[in-house]
């Protein structure tokens, strides 16, 4: 199985603010698998569907950032899924907006939904592609996360958002993590 999760905030007044890059991914992951139509249940939006064989969910939780890892260990108690078997897809402020880099284990690095899910889940033990927001320079951070980019960084956000679809894809397909991080960090 192949658990992603795309971390950011429900509602329209967030649909595309800077800390919702990880629900711009699964949107785009939708579109790339063909899947039209997400299922509400466990505090989530998920949909699943097979892959080769290889059963895939796509999620979104619906519970805001800071209470992310109560809908994932939901969904992960409910279908046995190992923390080996999930992927995160979260912003970064500590990157340059639209540089994507996946680690396979680490710390929340002051990431509340990574906390929660870390929390939630019991282990840092999960991978974790990150997609870089960059730090505000004249703004507070929570005003930063919570507002759009402007119309220079958007397509070089997008292109972060290309970047982690393709990542997505070769790991449902069966790249090894090893071969993902040669091959994008």
């Amino acid at each position: 199985m192949k658990l992603i999760v795309g971390l950011g905030n429900p509602g329209k007044k967030y649909d595309r603010t800077k800390h919702n890059m990880g629900f711009m991914t699964i949107d785009r992951l939708m579109d790339e698998y063909g899947q039209t139509q997400m299922k509400k249940d466990f505090e989530a939006e998920y949909c699943k569907f097979k892959v080769d064989g290889e059963t895939v969910f796509l999620v979104k939780p619906l519970t805001f950032m800071n209470e992310s890892g109560r809908a994932v260990n939901f969904l992960m108690g409910y279908y046995q899924i190992k923390p080996e078997e999930m992927m995160v897809i979260q912003d970064d402020l500590d990157m340059p907006i639209g540089k994507v880099r996946l680690r396979t284990k680490g710390s929340a690095g002051g990431h509340n939904g990574i906390k929660s899910i870390i929390s939630a889940v019991g282990t840092k033990d999960f991978k974790r592609i990150k997609i870089g927001i960059q730090h505000p320079d004249r703004q507070t951070v929570v005003n930063w996360v919570l507002t759009p980019f402007s119309k220079d960084q958007e397509p070089v956000a997008l292109s972060g958002i290309d970047q982690a679809v393709d990542m997505v894809k070769d790991w449902v397909a069966g790249s090894s993590i090893d071969q993902l991080m040669n091959k994008y960090n």
